[in-house]
């Protein structure tokens, strides 16, 4: 099935920079438009179901505002030994994670939303990735969290920042860790009958 989409409209529904830096980077200029959902009204103890779900209330709190359009909502946590962790809300809070995770294995679950509002169709996705951190002094974590970078990022990570220093190895797709899954983007777009080269720049 191929759809007729010449004006090409993708909007991202996230005010991740490392979001739109992916997407950037693939040629699709998108409109972003943060959905300021509360994150917190969503209690789920399933990483996958937590991830997907949030995903899907971002991009549908902000596609009232489009007509024909792609909405991509996406939302990323690290679990380490079944625990969830998303952004830390503190300096301390991002310490006592890395200490608890250096050395070890996490599980990142990115989930992803896309809208189609011109068919009123939806197609809901999870990215998992596996990611080996090293075994870091508490110097380093301590200097690492004075940066500021572990206090933006699920996991008190960025792997495409100073934090990529920290991990070892990965296990899975590499743009899913930083917040985006190129390849399960392009097969969503696909999916919906677009062709990815409908939004390139």
């Amino acid at each position: 099935m191929s759809v007729n989409n010449r004006s090409g409209k993708f909007v991202l529904a996230s005010a991740s920079p490392a979001r739109l830096k992916l997407l950037r980077m693939v040629g699709i200029e998108p409109t972003v438009c943060k959905s300021g959902f509360d994150e917190d009204t969503i209690q789920i103890e399933d990483a996958e179901e937590l991830v997907t779900t949030l995903a899907k209330c971002k991009a549908e709190t902000i596609a009232p505002k489009f007509d024909h359009a792609l909405v991509l909502g996406c939302d990323s946590v690290l679990t380490v030994n079944d625990r969830i962790y998303g952004k830390p809300e503190s300096p301390q809070i991002a310490i006592t994670r890395w200490r608890g995770m250096r050395g070890k294995m996490g599980i990142l679950y990115t989930g992803h939303a896309l809208l189609d509002l011109q068919q009123q169709r939806q197609i809901i996705r999870c990215g998992i990735t596996k990611v080996y951190f090293a075994d870091i002094s508490d110097r380093t974590i301590e200097a690492y969290v004075a940066t500021g970078e572990p206090l933006h990022c699920a996991g008190s990570f960025a792997l495409e920042g100073k934090g990529g220093m920290f991990v070892e190895r990965i296990e899975g797709c590499h743009s899913n860790v930083i917040g985006l899954s190129l390849p399960l983007l392009y097969q969503m777009i696909e999916k919906l009958g677009y062709s990815v080269t409908d939004f390139w720049n």
